[in-house]
């Protein structure tokens, strides 16, 4: 049995931790899981949501940058080509 590389376990944290924060989202929008509650406080709201982003911050630090590359990258339009046959 072979043991998984660190990159390869990295990427099945940074899965996991994606598929933890979207469950959560889920759970608050279809409110499973209150946002806030009079026993419990916010902790429904860390777990489901503020635990996972902190996770992702932690295993891939540059995330939020390139994601606000992404966002902010200027559209540029490909100039058509003549084809000349």
């Amino acid at each position: 049995m072979r043991k998984p590389t660190d990159a390869h376990r990295h990427d099945r944290l940074v899965a996991a931790a994606l598929v933890w924060l979207l469950a959560g989202i889920v759970a608050l929008f279809t409110t499973v899981v209150p946002v806030h509650s009079a026993s419990l406080g916010w902790t429904g709201t860390f777990w489901a949501v503020l635990a996972p982003i902190t996770l992702l911050l932690v295993l891939e630090p540059a995330l939020p940058r390139q994601l606000l590359a992404r966002v902010l990258r200027p559209r540029t339009r490909r100039a058509t080509q003549a084809i000349w046959h």
